[in-house]
């Protein structure tokens, strides 16, 4: 029996994680399935477990207020030492950026386990944007023995660093197989929070945000809000619904400029599942969130990025998504030419979802299979 190894800490690597975890538990005569959460994240990342139904073998803890990256990276390293020395793996799984996923990683490589990187090969060539999600993803492609990439940019860019064409296997984005799994729950199983929400919003027009990236802290959280300010009062049979990440410098400024209109909804970031159903509600999406450009073009939802660049490419190309950085204006412009232009609109929302079908787990899965089918046979003509 093969001995899986899952490792993440925050929500976005939970919801991504999950759907795997449960297509790998689908074969308990093929795959020991354990889960170490380092809980970089631990609220957020509860109601995903709970959600899920997933349960952790192992849990760090790790997460502390106004935590640093020097002690957070220090601390997971550590803290996994025991925890790989206990199960020992054979394949250790970590997900696409986090702190998490870099140490994890590391930790993994010093144990001896074959480490594989889901959500593989995502690049700006740009270390400092997003900081430090790039060198993450950078350093952890370094240290992995099997890639899967969810689309043929990502393989592109794992080749273009020699990373051998055989360890790479393109399979989509998990965060799809997700939404597939939850959308019709949530539709039909609403919590007692989206009832009360969805009795505000009534009718009228849904703006949604979400906003946390490090690189926006200080003035472009204040330029992104003032635009925000400005989009609300221009129509008041419109609502932005804003669920307001944990992070002080971000809580400071978007109290401070949107707690006192009226159509501006500022909210507790949301469980997964009442998020997704948000993200249904709305007509479009303003974000600097990764995961959120590869799952609302699944719902037929534009999203305007508040970034300046972005390592999923393929959304921009294929139009579902737009760049808009924290420039007011650029910000402001945008977000009421799609409101206000039907055509632009309707053509933005029924693009196709450049991030896959739903099937990444079942390639992942079949893809260990085989190699392990491949280790067993090698091994016994020896």
């Amino acid at each position: 029996m093969t001995k899986n190894l899952f490792i993440f800490g925050t929500r976005p690597e939970a919801i991504k994680m999950a759907p795997l975890i449960k297509a790998f538990q689908k074969y308990p005569e093929l795959f020991d399935v354990k889960i170490c959460v380092t809980a970089q994240h631990r609220e957020m990342l509860d109601q995903v477990l709970n959600f899920f139904e997933i349960t952790a073998d192992y849990d760090l803890d790790l997460m502390r207020p106004d935590q640093n990256l020097y002690t957070l990276t220090a601390n997971i390293i550590t803290g996994m030492k025991p925890v790989l020395e206990a199960f020992q793996p054979d394949y250790v799984f970590v997900h696409g950026d986090t702190t998490t996923t870099m140490a994890g990683s590391i930790a993994s490589f010093y144990s001896g386990a074959k480490v594989c990187h889901v959500e593989a090969g995502l690049r700006t060539h740009n270390k400092w944007s997003p900081f430090p999600e790039e060198i993450n993803r950078q350093i952890t492609g370094r240290i992995c023995d099997y890639h899967f990439a969810p689309t043929k940019t990502s393989k592109q860019n794992l080749l273009q660093e020699n990373i051998k064409e055989d360890t790479i296997l393109v399979t989509g984005n998990t965060v799809i197989d997700a939404l597939h799994h939850s959308v019709e729950r949530v539709i039909h199983e609403p919590s007692t929070l989206i009832q009360g929400i969805s009795k505000t919003l009534g009718n009228k027009e849904v703006v949604l945000v979400t906003g946390h990236r490090r690189e926006n802290h200080g003035d472009g959280f204040i330029r992104i809000c003032e635009a925000l300010k400005e989009i609300a009062i221009g129509n008041k049979n419109r609502i932005i619904v804003y669920p307001v990440h944990l992070n002080p410098k971000v809580q400071e400024p978007v109290n401070r400029i949107l707690a006192n209109i009226e159509n501006v909804l500022l909210i507790e970031p949301m469980a997964y599942q009442d998020f997704i159903w948000m993200m249904n509600r709305s007509k479009i999406i303003i974000t600097d969130s990764g995961g959120v450009q590869e799952e609302a073009p699944s719902l037929g939802k534009p999203v305007l990025v508040m970034r300046d660049t972005t390592e999923r490419p393929e959304a921009v190309e294929a139009g579902t998504v737009v760049l808009v950085g924290t420039n007011k204006d650029v910000i402001v412009n945008e977000t009421l030419d799609l409101l206000n232009n039907t055509k632009r609109f309707e053509n933005m929302s029924k693009l196709h979802n450049p991030y896959g079908d739903g099937k990444a787990c079942e390639r992942i899965v079949d893809f260990i299979t085989k190699l392990e089918g491949k280790r067993k046979n090698t091994k016994n003509i020896v």
